[in-house]
């Protein structure tokens, strides 16, 4: 397996499309995501009337949210390559100002110079090819207009209260089944940015921290015990081990993973 779910998200049987929109749920609430996203609105920083796209859209609850920052007079482009996802959104809709898209961020049909700004989170760890994307990214957005990029350093991530040696075989086996294979992408986005000729590139990480397994569960699939066992990388005593492992922690409470997702944002020439 050479991505994850989330890459091909209509190929999923029913039970787990619903799951994985269950966890993208639960990850736009969880404290440290909504931390990440306000870092990512503060260095945006859109306008009223201005037309945004939000690529990797989702269930749209963040465009949503952008669509309350631009106004009436403005708009969002909500953009995801799943139409299961779409149609969630679309069941989802509070009457705000989005417009709802299906399509290939790597090849899109909006036009070039038509958006005033972009949001992509947490999409281009999955794409075959993030700078043939980020340069359609580009290619939409009119001279001035700005790009945020936000994404994870998968590589950064790092457990106490467990013992290494487990945490290490776990993560590693996590690796192209629950994580991406491309773990490093946060931590190239300025570079791809600066490559692509953006001025004014700024870039913030975000260390997010998470001080109990229930926590840690909603954003780090290889701490939630859900997860379906025919979808766990390791043989099933690992497994087993693993969980005990962190449960021990959590009822001690030393429990501890942080890991960092970088803001990174660039205007267009």
């Amino acid at each position: 397996m050479d991505r994850t779910p989330f890459s091909d998200l209509d190929s999923q049987p029913r039970e787990m499309t619903a799951m994985l929109l269950a966890a993208l749920d639960a990850m736009g609430r969880h404290p440290e995501i909504r931390r990440v996203r306000q870092t990512a609105l503060e260095a945006l920083r859109p306008e009223p009337g201005a037309r945004l796209l939000d690529a990797g859209s989702g269930a749209g609850d963040v465009s949503r949210g952008l669509a309350a920052k631009v106004g009436p007079a403005g708009e969002v482009i909500a953009l995801d390559s799943s139409a299961a996802t779409i149609e969630a959104a679309l069941r989802r809709h509070d009457g705000s100002n989005v417009r709802y898209l299906t399509g290939d961020v790597s090849a899109m049909t909006l036009p070039t110079d038509s958006v005033d700004g972009v949001w992509c989170e947490r999409l281009l760890q999955h794409v075959e090819d993030a700078d043939t994307a980020i340069a359609e990214l580009i290619r939409v957005t009119r001279p001035g207009g700005r790009i945020c990029l936000v994404d994870t350093d998968w590589e950064s991530l790092s457990f106490d209260g467990v013992p290494p040696h487990l945490a290490a075989t776990v993560v590693e086996a996590s690796h192209g089944r629950l994580t991406p294979r491309r773990l490093d992408m946060g931590r190239t986005l300025r570079r791809r940015l600066v490559d692509a000729n953006l001025l004014n590139v700024t870039a913030t990480p975000v260390t997010c921290l998470f001080d109990d397994p229930t926590s840690a569960a909603v954003v780090l699939p290889m701490v939630n015990p859900l997860l379906p066992t025919t979808t766990w990388p390791t043989p099933a005593a690992v497994r087993e081990k693993w969980f005990s492992h962190v449960n021990a922690a959590g009822a001690r409470g030393d429990f501890l993973a942080v890991l960092t997702i970088w803001v990174v944002t660039g205007t267009v020439a």
